[in-house]
């Protein structure tokens, strides 16, 4: 009997070391309360409760998405603007962080959401439609820090916020949508005379470019008309100032010759020679020193 008694002791323990085991994963921390009072901090890994006494809660530390469900927002210029946003967080993974998490306030996912909508209508409302959808950074900034500074408290932190969308009423959206065509027209246009511009200012230049070389063309040749002209006054005014008495001469002889008249002409001298050229005759000497033509 008092075997059978040890032995089932030695059940009841081992079912109770077994009913205690807690295994913690490296995503999640873990707050061990004893009798409804907070005893302890869960580390990954393994862990060991007094069953029924004891009580582990779980907290993911992973970062974590929400939605700021959409919204219509009044804008500072009196249009209704539908916003969405997404929030992501995170709790942090030291003790006190974890603690204030889960006892510091009550549906922490829920609370942010509306901590994130309020803000953003604080924002938005100051902003007109077109300078909102222009200043989205500016907006995030602002959101980002709003959350920061009111969830402090709360042991989590805000990595990010990011601002979805900011649809303006179909109608302004149309009226929008013109405005962005008409201006992308007018770029357009603008493009094409300026290309326009470009294409007749290279032709122009290209023209110019001609020009000048036919220009220049002119000049070379007439500079090297100028130079043979001169080259051939050169010449001519060397040969004529060498020969300018013999040339006299011939015109006398011409002259004389359809008068019928008679001129002596001295033997051996150049007049002589050009005459005989001139015939197509080699003039004879003879021992006289003067020769008789008629």
């Amino acid at each position: 009997m008092e075997h059978t008694v040890y032995y089932v002791i030695g059940i009841i323990v081992v079912l109770i070391l077994l009913a205690g085991i807690r295994i913690v994963r490296p995503t999640h921390r873990a707050l061990i309360e004893r009798l409804g009072k907070y005893n302890r901090f869960g580390t990954p890994g393994f862990n060991w409760i007094i069953p029924m006494i004891e009580k582990m809660y779980k907290v993911n530390i992973t970062e974590k998405m929400i939605n700021a469900d959409p919204q219509e927002i009044i804008t500072n210029d009196n249009l209704n603007a539908r916003v969405d946003a997404q929030v992501y967080f995170k709790i942090k993974a030291d003790e006190e962080s974890v603690k204030n998490s889960q006892y510091n306030v009550n549906r922490i996912e829920y609370q942010i959401v509306n901590l994130a909508r309020t803000t953003l209508r604080n924002i938005i409302g100051t902003l007109t439609l077109k300078s909102a959808n222009s200043e989205r950074g500016r907006i995030n900034k602002e959101l980002h820090g709003t959350l920061l500074e009111e969830t402090k408290s709360w042991g989590i932190e805000i990595v990010r916020t990011e601002l979805k969308e900011i649809d303006p009423p179909k109608d302004v959206q149309e009226t929008m949508n013109k405005i962005v065509k008409a201006e992308n027209e007018k770029l357009s246009a603008i493009d094409f005379a300026t290309a326009m511009e470009t294409k007749a200012d290279g032709e122009k230049r290209a023209e110019i470019r001609r020009a000048e070389g036919i220009k220049q063309a002119a000049i070379l040749k007439a500079e090297g008309e100028a130079q043979a002209i001169m080259l051939v006054n050169e010449a001519a005014e060397k040969f004529f100032i060498g020969n300018a008495q013999l040339l006299r001469k011939i015109q006398a002889l011409e002259t004389s010759l359809r008068d019928n008249a008679k001129i002596v002409v001295p033997a051996g001298t150049d007049l002589v020679n050009v005459l005989g050229e001139m015939a197509g005759i080699v003039p004879l000497r003879t021992p006289s020193s003067k020769k008789e033509v008629d």
